[in-house]
């Protein structure tokens, strides 16, 4: 595990250096409308007083977001160098960012209302980073993450060819999830009211004069029984 840290450490110098938001695709039109609704998958649930453990924060994208639901927010990543450029763009008393890593953290047990984070998890020791979480919820307390789903195919050769996943600026060890394994393992692991739903057909290169109509196709074959399963991304949700 140690090493796959260290590799993630050095993964977040790399997207410190060429730049963060073109890496992950959050910059075109298509990536502003694919960030937005996980955003709203996120936040939507998040309130006043709770208090909220995003992991895998990064350089902020989703932290300066989640701010405006008036959560105490506790962001974390491994990266130092991310950190900095989130805390240099952020202003939100809210918000208290730090180094930990998501499976071995600081914090005692049961003290989040909610964790939450944005294609953090398919980064970590899953097994590991799940049973992480678990401790530092509250019982009754929530999850939301969006991660990639390893039934698409552009995904499943991003995430399988070494030298595709190396031109695309992938970590070496990140990978993507099939989300009934998933689904066993969150359950496993102590979660309940388990539920992952694929979504996203918007590929974020989408040429801009085609975003509107391929995000209105994508966003119907979701409900396309068989079909859905290929989507590029998971919804995961449950309880403790």
């Amino acid at each position: 595990m140690q090493e796959r840290i260290v590799s993630e450490i050095e993964h977040g110098r790399f997207l410190a250096k060429r730049g963060a938001g073109e890496v992950w695709n959050w910059e075109g039109q298509a990536g502003r409308l694919r960030w937005a609704r996980r955003v709203k998958m996120l936040s939507d649930r998040l309130r006043v007083g709770m208090r909220v453990l995003e992991l895998g924060c990064g350089t902020g994208y989703f932290t300066r977001e989640l701010a405006h639901t008036g959560a105490d927010i506790a962001a974390i990543d491994v990266s130092p160098e991310l950190l900095e450029i989130a805390r240099a763009d952020s202003c939100a008393t809210n918000v208290c960012y730090e180094v930990q890593n998501a499976c071995a953290m600081s914090y005692r047990d049961a003290v989040f209302d909610s964790v939450v984070g944005s294609s953090v998890l398919h980064h970590l020791e899953i097994k590991d980073a799940l049973r992480e979480i678990y401790r530092v919820l509250k019982i009754g307390g929530t999850i939301y993450f969006t991660e990639p789903n390893m039934l698409n195919p552009q995904i499943a050769v991003q995430k399988n060819v070494p030298w595709i996943k190396r031109h695309l600026g992938d970590s070496p060890d990140e990978t993507a999830f099939f989300r009934w394994p998933l689904l066993r393992l969150l359950k496993r692991t102590g979660f309940r009211d388990v539920q992952i739903h694929p979504f996203d057909f918007l590929h974020p290169k989408t040429p801009f004069p085609l975003v509107n109509g391929v995000n209105a196709i994508g966003r119907f074959l979701e409900h396309v029984p068989v079909v859905r399963e290929f989507a590029g991304s998971l919804y995961i949700c449950a309880a403790k």
